[in-house]
């Protein structure tokens, strides 16, 4: 203790608080342990949802692939059934026909029994030719236009060149069988004879 002016100036050791505050190092609060656990909790934390969204993708994953095997095992049905029905088109696409066919030769065959009476015989053979004409109505199968026709290499086939003024130059003059197409496609050429104009 000392004395100044009179007045006791006591000392201690304590030094202003303020001081004290500036002189000591700052609080660790765990000697660093809550810094490292805070940043090693933030790791886990950013790794979770990496591992969630990689869960998510494989079970994504799976599910495509599990859809593309159900999906090319139904293609693979889908084929073996189109492939079935195509060749059992194949065998039966004619059935129809067949079918229309059958009145047609029940009456070739009752000309046939008649053959001895010319006239009904020629009735009979009348009779079968308009049944075929009418069944190939029926099947859109249309005769190909030849005689006194312009020749056409696309529908007729020149069997022979015969002079003649009886049609006009390069014309057909005769049809010696009957062509045939279905729609716009041929099935067969009409085979003529063609006009060739003699020249004075």
């Amino acid at each position: 203790m000392s004395k100044t002016n009179g007045q006791a100036d006591i000392r201690t050791d304590e030094q202003p608080k303020e001081n004290l505050e500036h002189e000591l190092p700052p609080a660790d609060s765990g000697d660093g342990y809550a810094e490292k656990g805070t940043a090693q909790g933030q790791s886990q934390d950013a790794a979770l949802p990496k591992e969630t969204e990689l869960q998510r993708l494989r079970s994504e994953c799976d599910g495509l692939l599990d859809r593309l095997a159900r999906l090319q095992a139904e293609f693979d049905n889908y084929r073996k059934r189109a492939a079935k029905e195509n060749a059992d088109f194949r065998d039966y696409a004619v059935a129809d026909t067949a079918r229309s066919l059958l009145p047609v030769i029940d009456n070739l065959s009752l000309a046939l029994n008649n053959s001895g009476n010319a006239e009904e015989f020629k009735r009979g053979v009348e009779l079968i030719h308009k049944q075929l004409q009418d069944l190939l109505q029926k099947l859109n199968v249309q005769r190909v236009p030849s005689k006194g026709e312009p020749f056409d290499p696309r529908l007729h086939e020149a069997i022979e060149m015969v002079e003649s003024n009886e049609v006009p130059d390069n014309h057909v003059l005769e049809e010696l069988a009957a062509g045939y197409r279905i729609k716009d496609r041929l099935l067969r050429p009409a085979m003529v004879r063609v006009a060739k104009n003699h020249k004075p």
